[in-house]
């Protein structure tokens, strides 16, 4: 008698201050000089102080004129979060998929997805113009509730029903997301997050697998 197989299961991340350990935006205005006024407003975004989509476009705003090679700076920069890798490494070896959705941008979110062979992945785009950033996000900006239809795209393209979904975050941007998977983890995460997930980590990212999504 055959073991039927297991349903598919999905793994969704939020980036910045989740799978990596910084905001990027903080990175790219300290380059701008405008570093203490952009991390000011990025916090009080991510209590659910501000509207996401305003806060990031006044941020942006800031950025206009860096020359585009920033990005690549950045990206050096930038650190995965302690466990990160492990995680994800270790739920693909057990057949999830994993998506990275971010309010951050698509040209630091995709080099560290692809370095971990995450092809799910949607993140804000910056505005480029002879050669610097122009201060503007190019189409939507991925907020709150884009990031909750963010997962259930992929889950419909996987074809992983939302019961067997995992979102992790840590700000208020990552509340709706986190209220349509199946299970929610806060990772060291705004008090107003902690409370609506279904359970929280601190320290590193891969303690989630001993979570009851992952036991085996």
């Amino acid at each position: 008698m055959t073991t039927p197989a297991a349903p598919p299961h999905l793994l969704v991340m939020d980036v910045d201050s989740t799978f990596i350990t910084s905001e990027v935006i903080e990175l790219l205005a300290d380059r701008a000089g405008s570093g203490a006024l952009v991390a000011q407003v990025t916090e009080r975004a991510m209590r659910g102080e501000l509207d996401f989509a305003q806060s990031l476009h006044e941020r942006v705003a800031t950025l206009e004129g860096l020359p585009v090679s920033v990005l690549d700076d950045v990206l050096a920069q930038v650190e995965l979060s302690p466990g990160a890798a492990e995680l994800v490494t270790t739920v693909q070896a057990r057949g999830w998929h994993v998506g990275l959705v971010s309010g951050g941008f698509i040209e630091i979110v995709a080099p560290l997805a692809a370095r971990l062979g995450i092809t799910l992945v949607r993140a804000n785009r910056l505005g480029v113009a002879d050669g610097r950033l122009t201060g503007r996000v190019v189409g939507d900006v991925v907020d709150r509730a884009a990031k909750a239809a963010t997962l259930r795209a992929y889950a419909s393209a996987t074809g992983t029903a939302l019961e067997h979904t995992v979102a992790i975050g840590d700000g208020a941007n990552d509340l709706d997301m986190m209220a349509v998977a199946g299970y929610s983890v806060a990772y060291r995460a705004k008090p107003l997050v902690r409370a609506a997930a279904d359970a929280a980590i601190e320290q590193r990212l891969d303690e989630a697998l001993v979570l009851p999504p992952f036991a085996i």
